[in-house]
């Protein structure tokens, strides 16, 4: 994977994130480090080691799902929210 003007542009508008212009060189390089570095990670043989840690086996017991409406603390949620409407968060749109 490249790391170009472009995706830089596209990780800036789905951030939201302003990227100054002397800033880019820089980040493009750390981003292409980062990829690297996990791309090492991929071409390591882990098909004979045995997972050492599991959350199932003796972790947090399971409680019953139960949903329950509280009307009053949804109000004080969406109140505070910078825009709501009919009950529901607004946000802005940012899938093409």
């Amino acid at each position: 994977m490249t790391v170009d003007d472009k995706l830089i542009e596209k990780l800036s508008k789905l951030s939201s994130l302003e990227i100054d212009e002397e800033r880019k060189e820089s980040l493009k390089t750390e981003l292409a480090d980062i990829i690297n570095f996990v791309e090492n990670l991929n071409e390591i043989d882990v098909s004979n080691i045995d997972a050492t840690f599991n959350t199932v086996e003796g972790g947090t017991a399971l409680r019953e799902d139960i949903s329950k409406q509280d009307l009053d603390m949804s109000k004080q949620i969406l109140e505070n929210a910078p825009k709501s409407e009919n009950g529901y968060f607004v946000v802005p749109k940012i899938i093409e």
